[in-house]
């Protein structure tokens, strides 16, 4: 079960999202598979930091924007 995902590097913590402001919303790098290469946004839940590596278990969707109101 270790295995079963495709690493990413988080390299920017763009913000807070949630109801309460529960998940943070990252810009992240994936590190291998067929997107090696590709940076994508997602939503994240625990803490975390610039430089951690998450472990995706889908690659091909992004969260959607935070809006800035």
């Amino acid at each position: 079960m270790a295995n079963d995902g495709t690493p990413a590097e988080v390299i920017e913590v763009i913000g807070l999202t949630g109801m309460h402001g529960e998940a943070q919303q990252v810009k992240c790098r994936v590190l291998d598979g067929p997107n090696k290469g590709r940076i994508i946004t997602r939503n994240t839940v625990g803490p975390i930091r610039e430089g951690d590596i998450l472990s995706l278990l889908e690659t091909e969707r992004e969260a959607k924007k935070l809006s800035r109101r």
